[in-house]
């Protein structure tokens, strides 16, 4: 096995690079009354996609500084409440079809899956124009006042809606769920460190954590591009260097990850050059509740043989 990263046992030890600005609790917990002074203006319109054992909606919602965000939602056609299950999506990507969240539908879960603002789906980045704003949202913001990082948004956007899910009738507000891959790992990590209540979480190589990491492993590349397109255009001497990485620690996933409450499961590539090994380490181990992480030593960043029924058995614990 190749080694560009750390070795496992240092990857077991290691808590991040990237700095975590001093007033971070402050800043997440102002954001968070922001988040509940809006009103939402929820719409369920249903789907032109529909099966015999379930309904599916197309679930609206209007998250801060006014943008409407789409998620898909399905509930089983079964009485009394159930539990759910909130799904989040890579990079630059976008809820997906519809058939591949009825497993878990058929498992008696109402399924939900958020489309990220501005990126590849329905939900709205209105920092500007309507439509998709598709690349440079690590760097939205950064010239900018720290509470207007599009990061901070989508952050908040997950937590708005698991509240949204946990306040439907037909839910089990205390058996709710988040899970991910890639940017989507990182949601669900950000999702249960801004909303307590989320019980179980599924994080697969999660995106967005220790970005000072990334770019010392010259790994700012790929997904992490932008940051190596800002320093060339906007601080070419990199004499702004430590505040612009201490301004990505207020969005960064290991500096929330400290408060997460629910049971963690995630899953690491070795050979992972996007979401590089230490940087799903740095996530992990600031994790406090109970957490397993399942280290695949020959993969990079794409899915991992065995892992989905894995996660599947850990969130049917619900």
């Amino acid at each position: 096995m190749g080694l560009f990263d750390m070795p496992l046992q240092k990857l077991k030890e290691y808590t991040g690079t990237n700095p975590c600005p001093e007033d971070f609790d402050k800043y997440w917990d102002r954001a968070l009354n922001e988040m509940k002074s809006v009103d939402p203006k929820i719409e369920l319109n249903p789907s032109s996609f529909q099966v015999p054992f379930a309904e599916c909606y197309d679930l609206y919602f209007t998250g801060v500084r006014g943008a409407r965000i789409h998620a898909k939602y399905i509930k089983p056609k079964t009485d009394g409440k159930h539990p759910a299950l909130i799904r989040f999506h890579g990079y630059s990507s976008n809820s997906g079809d519809w058939n591949d969240k009825l497993n878990y539908v058929a498992a008696g879960f109402t399924v939900v899956a958020m489309d990220a603002r501005g990126q590849g789906g329905l939900s709205e980045d209105v920092g500007g124009v309507k439509g998709n704003t598709l690349n440079g949202h690590i760097i939205r913001g950064l010239d900018d006042d720290v509470d207007n990082l599009l990061f901070r948004h989508i952050f908040l956007d997950t937590a708005q809606l698991a509240g949204i899910v946990m306040n439907m009738p037909e839910v089990d507000e205390n058996r709710v769920g988040v899970m991910g891959p890639s940017q989507g790992g990182g949601l669900a990590l950000a999702c249960a460190s801004l909303e307590p209540r989320i019980r179980k979480v599924v994080s697969e190589y999660p995106f967005l954590s220790d970005y000072k990491r990334v770019w010392d492993l010259d790994l700012a590349k790929n997904a992490y591009q932008e940051i190596t397109d800002y320093f060339r255009l906007f601080d070419p001497r990199h004499e702004r260097e430590n505040e612009v990485f201490t301004k990505l620690g207020y969005i960064d996933v290991k500096n929330l990850a400290k408060r997460i409450k629910g049971d963690v499961l995630m899953c690491v590539g070795l050979m992972d050059q996007v979401c590089p090994p230490s940087t799903v380490f740095a996530a992990y181990n600031n994790i406090k509740s109970k957490k397993d992480i399942k280290v695949y030593p020959d993969y990079g960043h794409e899915p991992m043989r065995g892992f989905d029924d894995l996660a599947m058995q850990f969130l049917l614990e619900l």
